[in-house]
């Protein structure tokens, strides 16, 4: 069994006819359930339900505060490396792209790593770009023995990996998992991907439960929005995440929200994602499944994060950098991404506060 099985079910569905077919009055039953199947969800993400964002809203900050509390858990992003293989015509790392390369050693993970800590990031997530040859599973091990100093909680993003080198992670004191499908429209996958190990659809489709399998304590997923109609990738983002959940119930499901922002390659995204639609989609995440963790990082402008806090995130970045070698000022390379909310760790912190909400830096210790 796997996620792909669930897709295919829904491969050719008329969506346009569906959204269509939508009234108020389908919304509205949706909003009066306690539990929602996956079409009430889709009717959650139709344009009709634009009409009533403001009950949607209400309801997911019932929700999530009656599964989470009134907190947010902030972490980190590491870049240990941006060296790539794969042509992804969205990324800045496309290996294509004429930019600074660059890789940590360990003696620079650790002063990263005490650059991070002094802000008080007690999670961190570690990024390298998608090359076996020039960060391969060793390199990453190595890394964590040296981060596990100084975080209780270390995540990956990194390239799909096998269920035992998930597992060797997971040993060396590895406790979460980020991973973009990107764009979960199999016929559009290949025209993003032009070249590289990314290129296999249902591997990397396929990796976040091989993740789960591995006992993984979280695992977070997410479709890059914008390479794609938005409401049809929100609605197999959130597929996903049901499944998961549903297969795995002790581990942690969270889900994403990125909007595809610029950086080197001047790549245009086929569709516009503003931030209503953005709204849209975590509200309509949140009622189809209250217990699932949302992510938001600083790609979104602090405007935006800041009008996010209640309406269903539980988890943020903060003092984010996307370059290799950016917290402690010797930065080695080009960024992935321009970041939108560059407010230091105790701004966010204190805008935390001033919302009625907990920051939380540390919310467990492994044993």
């Amino acid at each position: 069994m796997s996620f792909y099985d669930k897709y295919i079910t829904y491969h050719d569905f008329d969506f346009d006819g569906f959204f269509g077919r939508v009234t108020d009055g389908d919304v509205q039953r949706a909003l009066n359930k306690d539990y929602l199947n996956e079409l009430d969800y889709l009717a959650l993400l139709s344009p009709t339900a634009e009409k009533h964002l403001e009950q949607m809203a209400v309801k997911a900050q019932q929700l999530t505060i009656r599964n989470f509390g009134k907190v947010i858990f902030l972490f980190a992003p590491l870049y240990l490396s941006n060296y790539c293989t794969n042509r992804c015509v969205y990324c800045g790392f496309n290996v294509t792209n004429d930019i600074r390369r660059g890789k940590l050693t360990l003696d620079e993970v650790a002063q990263e790593a005490e650059a991070i800590s002094c802000t008080g990031i007690r999670h961190i997530l570690i990024l390298t770009g998608e090359s076996r040859k020039d960060s391969p599973v060793s390199y990453i091990k190595d890394c964590v023995n040296v981060l596990k100093r100084y975080f209780p909680s270390i995540s990956i993003e990194v390239y799909p990996l096998d269920e035992q080198e998930y597992a060797e992670l997971v040993e060396a004191g590895v406790d979460g998992f980020t991973m973009f499908q990107e764009v979960y429209n199999e016929k559009l996958y290949p025209e993003l991907h032009l070249g590289g190990p990314k290129r296999n659809y249902r591997y990397r489709l396929d990796a976040p439960e091989r993740a789960c399998r591995a006992n993984m304590r979280t695992v977070n997923i997410g479709a890059l929005l914008g390479l794609d109609e938005w409401r049809r990738e929100s609605f197999f983002t959130g597929l996903h995440a049901d499944y998961l959940q549903d297969h795995y119930p002790d581990i942690e499901i969270a889900v994403s929200f990125p909007r595809i922002k610029p950086s080197a390659g001047c790549f245009r995204p086929k569709c516009q994602v503003n931030d209503k639609n953005l709204v849209q989609a975590i509200l309509a995440l949140r009622l189809f499944m209250p217990r699932a963790g949302i992510t938001i990082s600083t790609r979104e402008s602090a405007k935006m994060r800041d009008n996010l806090i209640g309406l269903g995130v539980t988890r943020m970045s903060a003092g984010s950098s996307t370059a290799v070698g950016g917290y402690s000022h010797k930065s080695k390379s080009s960024v992935q991404f321009d970041i939108s909310d560059e407010r230091s760790v105790e701004e966010i912190k204190n805008l935390i506060y001033s919302k009625g909400y907990q920051p939380v830096f540390k919310n467990w210790h492994p044993i």
